[in-house]
């Protein structure tokens, strides 16, 4: 007798199929493999027994005598808390394969059906139903705010602290951190926790942006002041009016503006490029960097005065590996917000990969946590992150290959993918915008060039639909 799996017995199977021979084959053989089967023959038995028997997997067959299949998945899709289904078929054509995916299929398995193939789909189906001891529970959806900052270490009250001073009053704010640690947060949060939060919220990567268009950016131009020039422009300045202006990656600006941009901290007023008329604005100026402006001043790389005139308030926010207290209450928060964006319906984090993620020591920070949490939150199939799903993601195979993730291909060793891989796939996904890539990567513009000739990726046109000019 064929030994079962303690893991599967009593778990119950539906399967939808109107060939009678087929059902009784599969019956028989999932029944000696532990098991609870029950069958339906059309699609409108199948919507009754999915109410009145309760399966955790359903094998489903596309072509039934009533009813497709793909609109039965549909159908069982929605419900809350819906068991997972198993298409079949005999017809092998992508877009039938690509609609049972996208509506929400588990796996899809080919006629004749290979039966260790089918019994394995449902095993892990099974599987990752069950509901695991220990591990982190998400909670039900809730509103979230842009300016949402996670944390309840000591060096986070303090934070949130220093937010509420500053976010009475208008002084000059600089805030220094990592990549990925949430500065643009810590702005936004000191806007609109002040008495000036609907006015305008203008952030600007200072190192996203080319040299010689910096200055037009943030302080406007006037028509014919250099070529291309073709109509007056307001510059990010002019444009934030009564509200706030985050300079990210302030030490990424060449000296010409930083003389510029210490006169309208000194003066509160700017000239567009081309013109000598003075413009006056109440904008506020928080300044963001993951350098050390300090060293730079001592190497004559940034001007001793701006700098003084910037850190009238600083904030230094605290690396991710430096608060792992606060790693559990950011999966939770980040995972609410990926079931509400991504339509996915997480509500648990296996306890061994909770333990590896609060474990890790996160180079690229909040961010990189929010990378990592997405996608093993795309490449799970059901309502649990496993740790067979996190591991690779985080380095669990150093030295190793490592595994595949279904229906994600394999993910390499070590981080999500190694820093080349992942700048070239910044630059391919925003099609050779080189201010969106610096942007997706954290990295400023000249750290990007830098990186690009280390590594030996050419540059390439930016590749946006109706342009082929460099970006």
């Amino acid at each position: 007798m064929t030994k079962t799996d303690p893991g599967t017995k009593s778990a119950r199977v539906l399967i939808v199929d109107d060939e009678p021979s087929s059902v009784e084959l599969l019956e028989v053989y999932l029944s000696e493999k532990g098991y609870d089967i029950v069958c339906a023959a059309n699609g409108r038995e199948c919507l009754r027994m999915l109410d009145e028997a309760g399966p955790r997997v359903i094998v489903l067959d596309v072509r039934l005598p009533d009813m497709n299949g793909l609109d039965i998945l549909r159908e069982i899709t929605r419900r809350k808390n819906p068991p997972h289904v198993i298409i079949v078929t005999a017809f092998h054509d992508m877009e039938t394969t690509i609609r049972a995916m996208k509506f929400g299929a588990f796996d899809y398995i080919p006629k004749p059906i290979d039966v260790d193939d089918l019994e394995a789909a449902i095993k892990r189906a099974v599987d990752l139903s069950r509901t695991r001891p220990g591990g982190l529970r998400v909670g039900p959806e809730r509103d979230f705010e842009e300016w949402d900052i996670i944390g309840k270490t000591r060096e986070m009250k303090e934070i949130f602290k220093t937010i509420g001073i500053l976010s009475g009053n208008r002084v000059t704010v600089l805030i220094e951190g990592e990549t990925g640690t949430g500065k643009e947060l810590v702005a936004r949060a000191i806007h609109y926790h002040s008495p000036y939060k609907d006015e305008p919220f203008i952030a600007i990567n200072c190192g996203a942006i080319v040299e010689t268009l910096l200055e037009s950016e943030l302080f406007g131009h006037e028509k014919g002041a250099f070529t291309g020039a073709i109509s007056t422009k307001k510059g990010k300045f002019e444009l934030a009016s009564e509200g706030t202006i985050l300079l990210d990656e302030i030490g990424e600006i060449p000296m010409e503006v930083q003389t510029k941009l210490l006169r309208f901290l000194q003066q509160k007023e700017f000239q567009r490029v081309g013109s000598e008329r003075s413009i006056r604005s109440n904008a506020r100026v928080i300044a963001a960097t993951n350098r050390d402006l300090a060293a730079m001043v001592k190497e004559g790389e940034f001007r001793e005065d701006l700098f003084y005139r910037l850190n009238v308030a600083s904030i230094k926010v605290p690396p991710l590996r430096d608060r792992s207290e606060d790693i559990p209450l950011i999966i939770e928060y980040v995972l609410r917000k990926i079931n509400r964006d991504l339509g996915k319906g997480i509500a648990q984090i296996e306890k061994k990969a909770l333990r590896r993620m609060t474990g890790y020591s996160w180079p690229g920070n909040v961010r990189e946590l929010e990378n990592i949490l997405t996608r093993a939150a795309m490449y799970t199939q059901g309502s649990v992150i496993l740790d067979s799903v996190v591991a690779p993601l985080i380095g669990g195979a150093k030295g190793t290959d490592a595994p595949a993730i279904p229906g994600g291909g394999a993910v390499r060793s070590g981080q999500i993918l190694s820093e080349k891989d992942r700048i070239r796939e910044a630059l391919e996904e925003n099609r050779w915008h080189y201010g969106n890539a610096c942007k997706a990567l954290g990295m400023s513009r000249p750290t990007l060039n830098k990186k690009m000739e280390q590594y030996g990726i050419p540059k390439k046109h930016f590749q946006g639909p109706g342009t082929g000019g460099k970006k």
